[in-house]
């Protein structure tokens, strides 16, 4: 398969529900560990996970509860991870948000909304298509950098 040397994939099923976030972190993490990632990486990755998957348990299949799949790609040339959010839930394209004022929001009192500005933020790429009925939120993360 081209393009396929230099990556190693791993892929988790599991239910989007919120009581499942401990696994999914659990399990990005043991394939970031794989690679001596850094602890700030690590951590700036599983915020953008929980906010991810949070979004995808609370609103995906709302009221119902939906299947959802991570999977975790490192990625070779530069050492990178990929996390690659699919979901059969309504269409929500996350990036079509705009960005909040960070500066506004940060005099108001409720501050929501900022989730995904943080991932945005934190990750090298972001990327999000609907096909064949599922939302495919794709994340990239330079694991070289620190």
């Amino acid at each position: 398969m081209p393009g396929s040397m230099g990556v190693r994939m791993k892929e988790m099923d599991i239910e989007a529900k919120v009581e499942n976030l401990d696994d999914v972190l659990a399990f990005v993490d043991e394939q970031l560990q794989e690679y001596d990632c850094s602890m700030k990486l690590q951590m700036q990755i599983d915020i953008a996970v929980e906010e991810i998957f949070v979004n995808i348990a609370h609103y995906a299949y709302n009221p119902e509860v939906g299947p959802a799949t991570i999977r975790v790609e490192i990625e070779n040339e530069p050492l990178c991870v990929v996390l690659t959010f699919i979901d059969g839930g309504v269409p929500y394209d996350p990036l079509s948000k705009e960005d909040p004022d960070v500066v506004q929001k940060a005099q108001e009192s409720q501050i929501g909304g900022l989730g995904i500005f943080m991932v945005k933020k934190s990750m090298d790429d972001i990327a999000y298509e609907y096909r064949e009925g599922h939302n495919i939120l794709t994340l990239k993360k330079h694991l070289g950098n620190i």
